[in-house]
């Protein structure tokens, strides 16, 4: 009763009004209705999300890659590793002697994923099983103490990407995992660092007799690759320019012993590259033996085996540090032999990164190889597929049609045709058959017969792993694009295309730090450059390469910084330094050590077009002030404490009316 007189008045009344705010009331009420209708419907499809989950494992450079690219929002990206940050791992050898900050290397993988503007959720934990049958992967939480039995939980996933790198390879060999030292993370480089320390401070020790001495001031670095040289390289400069001032009578009884189990060092290099590196060595002082194969380390001494003559050579040492190559991981191998991988070295997996026999499950950087598909073994149905009219012979026009695909499906015929100079494959079909325009399948087999010969397993360097972290994330950007319109090469042993284009690695060059300033670079083209101006290459390279800004004037600043005041040698794992905006003039020595990283903040932050804090820029005044008073009049002398403060004072006057010109003004930066 009540509704039906209510929708009387409201009848009487609704036909008083015109007919435009008629309009407008039916039309308000209809889209009412149609939002409560949708937040119900919202509300009711909460808990359910249509978007697919891609699981990540790992944090390295493959894994980090694929974040930093990931643009689409049509995934739940999970990511699972037992480090929250990504370390940039080719400046690890810098860390092991005091060169570079640990923490100047490392950026927080939810600060990489933030930036990225995609909603990446993260778990520090370790996975140790992964069930491909069920799409599901079993993790353990790295903070295993007062979780009340929650350590270990399972995700499920529709797509699973494998980036959890490698371990170092110790070949089997006696005694290496307990008495070596290894530098593949950042924890590796700064137990080296302090050992290094001790052994000084042990051989300092007044009572020590001289071959003990002699004995703690060995060391033996296990590798002639890039990480074992550049290491020896940093470990050298480290003793010769600022152990040396601090512990002068111990310099004479430092050895530093380089082995390497083949017949030169940096083999990988250009022969160039490898003669100058191993002359500059005997230069230096470093002991290089080739040809010396470890067969056991133990506490106090290597042994080693010399391959030419088989003679047994024991090497007393301080310490060891190995770097031989990279090996499978525990989980795995695990991995491996839950689904039938014969490989043992790393996971199998085709030209699109995919493992095999796996579609939704992909596998990159040093835990993975791609099992690049020969030539020799499609050669038939590659005739076939150009041979369009059945005639049993090819010819240019009709091979034409699908030489793009052959190269794109196979790139070892690429890397065939620039080695041996041809133009395009056509040049490599008229060479099989002289001045003929046709072949037929056995001079077409003979004519590729040796481009398989080509083929090489990438290496294990950050650079492929970025590259096909880059890769991967495009493909998942483009996936639905890319489902309607195929853009891979033709299936030759199917119908259609293959819905991407295959992984291509682009090798841009790489570098060889030496010491002493100096630097090989072997960049594409034949190109070599070796020695100081290479060096200021590789500062502004690696620079380039840095994930953050924050982390670029980090390590720059640690340049400057060891330029300036030389390498930090504290025996500690880590430090913070902070900058004080009142510094007492009569403690400045110990006050401005870390100004030049306030310098480079306020630079990072003017560039972004923020304003820095007044108490940053005040502080930073004064330390610039004190650090440029003392550099300039009292050449590292300790100085007169009322001389200081008047040239202090004198150059705070110059620096504040610099700053005020350089910020925009009136924001009182330097009130």
């Amino acid at each position: 009763m009540r509704w039906s007189s209510f929708y009387k008045n409201a009848s009487r009344v609704f036909n008083n009004y015109p007919s435009w705010s008629k309009s407008i009331v039916v039309c308000t009420v209809i889209s009412g209705g149609g939002l409560v209708a949708y937040s119900d419907a919202k509300a009711e499809n909460g808990n359910q999300s249509p978007k697919k989950r891609v699981v990540v494992l790992g944090t390295g450079w493959a894994g980090m890659s694929f974040l930093k690219s990931m643009k689409s929002s049509d995934y739940e990206i999970h990511v699972i590793s037992p480090r929250n940050y990504f370390a940039f791992t080719p400046l690890l050898p810098s860390v092991t002697c005091g060169t570079v900050e640990a923490r100047s290397i490392v950026e927080p993988i939810r600060s990489i994923s933030r930036k990225s503007g995609v909603n990446i959720l993260f778990s520090e934990a370790q996975c140790y099983k992964i069930d491909p049958k069920n799409n599901k992967v079993y993790c353990r939480a790295v903070q295993d103490k007062n979780l009340g039995g929650l350590e270990e939980f399972s995700l499920d996933y529709d797509y699973l990407v494998i980036a959890m790198g490698a371990r170092s390879n110790t070949f089997n060999t006696p005694g290496v995992q307990e008495h070596a030292y290894f530098l593949k993370e950042v924890d590796d480089a700064l137990r080296i660092r302090q050992k290094v320390i001790d052994l000084f401070e042990k051989a300092s020790l007044p009572a020590l007799p001289e071959e003990e001495k002699k004995k703690l001031l060995s060391f033996v670095i296990v590798g002639g690759g890039p990480t074992g040289v550049e290491f020896a390289a940093e470990l050298h400069d480290f003793v010769h320019e600022d152990l040396s001032k601090l512990y002068p009578s111990l310099q004479k009884y430092v050895k530093i012993i380089l082995l390497e189990a083949g017949d030169h060092i940096l083999n990988m290099f250009d022969k160039r590259i490898t003669e100058f590196a191993e002359n500059k060595f005997n230069r230096d002082g470093i002991d290089v033996k080739l040809g010396s194969m470890v067969v056991k380390v133990s506490e106090n001494e290597i042994s080693a085996k010399d391959r030419a003559t088989g003679q047994l050579v024991s090497i007393p040492h301080g310490m060891v540090v190995w770097s031989t190559g990279i090996g499978a991981r525990p989980e795995m191998l695990e991995f491996m032999k839950q689904i039938g991988q014969i490989n043992k070295r790393a996971l199998v997996t085709d030209e699109w990164l995919r493992l095999e026999g796996h579609d939704n499950i992909y596998a990159l950087g040093d835990c993975a190889t791609i099992n690049q598909r020969k030539v020799m073994e499609d050669i038939a149905v590659i005739f076939s597929k150009a041979d369009k009219d059945n005639t049993g012979m090819l010819d240019l026009k009709e091979f034409q049609q699908v030489v793009d695909d052959i190269i794109e499906r196979y790139p070892q015929v690429e890397i065939y045709l620039k080695k041996n100079q041809m133009k395009d494959i056509h040049t490599l079909l008229r060479k099989s058959r002289e001045r003929s325009i046709t072949v037929d399948i056995e001079y077409f087999k003979e004519a590729l017969s040796n481009v398989d010969s080509q083929m090489k397993n990438l290496p294990a360097t950050a650079q492929v792993a970025a590259q096909q972290g880059a890769y991967l994330a495009d493909c998942f950007n483009r996936m639905e694009f890319c489902e309607r319109y195929p853009e891979g090469p033709l299936r030759f042993r199917g119908v259609g295309r293959h819905r991407f284009r295959s992984f291509r690695y682009k090798h841009f060059g790489q570098f060889a730090p030496l010491g002493g300033e100096q630097t090989a670079a072997q960049l594409p083209g034949d190109w070599i450059s070796i020695g100081h101006s290479t060096q200021w290459l590789w500062y502004s390279v690696y620079t380039s390469k840095l994930v953050s800004w924050r982390t670029r004037a980090l390590v720059v600043a640690d340049w400057g910084r060891r330029f300036i005041y030389g390498r930090d040698s504290n025996k500690r794992r880590s430090i913070i330094l902070a900058l004080t905006p009142a510094i007492e003039v009569h403690n400045f020595p110990d006050r401005i050590i870390g100004f030049h990283l306030s310098i480079l903040h306020v630079t990072v932050r003017l560039s972004a077009g923020e304003q820095p804090p007044p108490a940053l820029v005040n502080g930073l005044l004064v330390a610039v002030a004190v650090a440029v008073a003392f550099r300039r009049g009292h050449g590292g002398r300790h100085p007169d404490t009322d001389q200081v403060t008047h040239d202090v004072s004198k150059w705070l006057r110059k620096l504040k009316g610099v700053f005020v010109c350089l910020y925009r003004p009136n924001r009182g930066l330097c009130d």
